[in-house]
């Protein structure tokens, strides 16, 4: 299968390159520098270049492959809204040149913030204005796209995906605690987030590509409910910094935009996924992946997500 991959160079996209490539696929990979596209060439892929914004890119892209595994994604926090309205005319795009086709579209997006103090399950769909919320258009189109004769899929991925060379969700609290001087974690960090080790997810993208059918809600997820003091606890000991409680009045001050999404609570299951596909997580979990000492072995330095 010729499978075209947005966000391919990126940290999740790195993976699932060699992961499609490993299986017999071939990748076309879009590339908006010349660094990404030096990357994917390396990594055995075709280059397409283009950007999210580049509708006729996007268009072009999918209407040349017989699938399409949708990653990227514009992590500006401050413009979080547009950089949801920019994914959702993006997946539009992207619907409308597979239409009638019945080929795959597996479009990633994330379990964090779908519901708060309970196990999330396939089936919830996002608490109107919740963190999850924004994002809730571009999953509702993607699954609306089964109609069309698209055999899409969405993906929802844990808050984090974890694994060396992470610049995401938890190096960005490791760069807060060393601004700080402490570990810190929200209330009494009795939260949860969940977790999957990039590896794991990677496999989980070619199996949905592969197999999902049409209409289906996958969930990225290895570990169901890792408290988040445990995540500030072995920060705090790799950094030899003080732990400490953040009120939740605080938590922006604090961990700044990260602070709403480190004090969800935000347990989820990944069970239907597993038994739909027969997806079994093999790779470490996430404090293990803490304690091998490589997110602190990178450089000092504020990190924002890919």
């Amino acid at each position: 299968m010729r499978v075209f991959v947005t966000g391919a160079s990126g940290f999740i996209g790195s993976a699932v390159v060699p992961e499609l490539i490993g299986a017999g696929h071939q990748v076309l990979g879009l590339a908006r520098s010349d660094a990404s596209a030096e990357r994917l060439t390396a990594a055995g892929a075709q280059v397409h270049r283009g950007t999210l914004e580049d509708l006729d890119s996007l268009r072009a892209g999918a209407a040349a492959s017989d699938g399409v595994i949708h990653l990227a994604f514009i992590h500006h926090f401050s413009r979080y809204e547009h950089a949801a309205h920019t994914d959702l005319r993006a997946i539009e795009t992207l619907g409308a040149a597979l239409e009638g086709s019945d080929r795959p579209l597996v479009v990633a997006s994330g379990t964090l913030g779908i519901a708060e103090g309970r196990v999330v399950t396939e089936r919830d769909v996002p608490v109107a204005d919740s963190i999850g919320a924004l994002r809730a258009p571009s999953a509702q189109a993607t699954l609306a796209l089964t109609a069309r004769g698209v055999r899409s899929s969405v993906l929802r991925l844990a808050p984090s995906v974890h694994g060396e060379g992470d610049h995401g969700f938890v190096k960005t609290l490791i760069d807060i605690a060393r601004d700080r001087g402490v570990s810190g974690y929200v209330g009494d960090g009795s939260n949860r987030w969940c977790a999957v080790h990039r590896s794991d997810a990677a496999r989980l993208f070619r199996l949905a590509l592969e197999e999902a059918p049409a209409g289906s809600v996958l969930h990225g997820v290895a570990e169901q409910a890792v408290p988040v003091r445990t995540i500030a606890d072995a920060i705090g000991r790799h950094l030899g910094l003080p732990v400490a409680s953040v009120a939740p009045e605080d938590a922006e001050r604090h961990f700044g935009w990260l602070g709403a999404f480190f004090g969800a609570d935000s347990p989820t299951s990944s069970a239907l996924t597993r038994e739909l596909l027969g997806w079994q997580p093999t790779h470490h979990g996430l404090i293990d992946d803490l304690e091998q000492g490589h997110y602190f072995r990178a450089a000092v330095g504020r990190s924002t997500l890919p």
